[in-house]
């Protein structure tokens, strides 16, 4: 039996062959059916071929160009450009619309607003994708954060810093303190789709803190303790520093309240010939290197194992903490990270 092709899947240029050549068979006696059954093309079809030869010859069976006609669409040039800007500009509730994030519908009601036109999620897909957007996880960003003062860091203060450090022949270090869970879970596990794998672990819950500084050469100091994050503590962390590291230290950290407490100031004061504590601008831990071995200890560290206790956990970070001590290549790359690249 002769299999029937779809002749809509048909380059056009073979498409344009298989019309004349059903037209011009059927022109010499063979009948519709028997063309369709030769040629492999449908009944409809040869149908349709041969009621556009009657009307127009075979100059009408040439295949005109498939698809909507350009500028045809059902949104112009400019109202495309102006959405666009829209979306990139802003977000959503700034534009007044019941949505938190750009979605297909975020995209639609906003178009439907601006326009009156009301188009599919297909459609508004299809614009996005024109548009040079797709969807991405956003980054939390906060309100405080004043980008001004950002730039500012970035163009003025850190340069100069910087230049200063090496006329000092200061280390430049880069210090941060955080939090770890027990119940902290991270990366992903293969299993069969649509179930959820599980991880088991202890019920209890305890953690433990970490404070650490690095430097862009691939320096490492860090101190774990249990308890709140305080001057006492922090003031403990510059003391190891100090003692580590000979010469001058110059150490940025965020503007945490203990960094700013009375007692970490006086220590900084009593230690000015060899320390430097330097704040930068506030709600920017995307610029600090140290936020990215946060993120390694967590990940790697502990994501990767399953302490029972408090003491396992501390164990745990800390072994992988002394790991990266002797791997100064992967804090190096740390600074390699985009918006961390400015302090490489």
């Amino acid at each position: 039996m002769h299999k029937q092709n779809d002749a809509r899947k048909l380059e056009a240029s073979a498409l344009d062959l298989l019309r004349r050549q059903v037209v011009q068979a059927v022109r010499a006696g063979m009948t519709q059916t028997e063309a369709a059954h030769t040629f492999g093309a449908s009944l409809r079809a040869v149908s349709k071929w041969m009621r556009i030869d009657r009307e127009g010859g075979l100059r009408a069976l040439k295949l005109k160009r498939r698809g909507r006609r350009p500028g045809t669409g059902r949104l112009n040039g400019r109202q495309a450009t102006r959405l666009c800007a829209m979306i990139v500009g802003k977000m959503p509730d700034q534009l007044k619309l019941p949505f938190y994030l750009w979605t297909r519908a975020a995209v639609a009601q906003l178009i439907q607003r601006e326009y009156g036109i009301e188009v599919s999620l297909v459609t508004v897909g299809r614009y996005l994708k024109r548009w040079g957007l797709s969807p991405q996880k956003p980054v939390r960003r906060a309100y405080e954060r004043n980008d001004a003062a950002i730039a500012h860091w970035l163009k003025r203060e850190y340069p100069a810093i910087a230049r200063q450090a090496k006329r000092e022949k200061a280390v430049m270090y880069w210090g941060d303190e955080m939090g770890l869970r027990s119940d902290h879970v991270s990366g992903t596990c293969y299993a069969p789709v649509g179930q959820t794998p599980v991880v088991r672990a202890t019920g209890q819950r305890f953690g433990c803190n970490m404070v650490s500084a690095i430097t862009n050469k691939g320096a490492l100091a860090f101190m774990v303790f249990q308890g709140k994050f305080k001057a006492p503590v922090f003031v403990a962390f510059l003391q190891r520093l100090l003692k580590q590291i000979p010469g001058r230290i110059y150490l940025i950290v965020d503007g945490h309240p203990v960094h700013r407490s009375g007692d970490v100031r006086h220590f900084v004061e009593q230690h000015s010939q060899r320390l430097r504590l330097i704040r930068m601008p506030g709600y920017c831990p995307e610029l600090n290197p140290d936020e990215l071995l946060n993120q390694d200890v967590k990940t790697n560290g502990l994501g990767k194992s399953r302490p029972t206790n408090r003491t396992e956990l501390v164990a745990t970070v800390r072994s992988h903490l002394h790991r990266r001590q002797k791997q100064p290549q992967v804090i190096k790359n740390l600074f390699q990270e985009r918006h961390v690249r400015y302090a490489a």
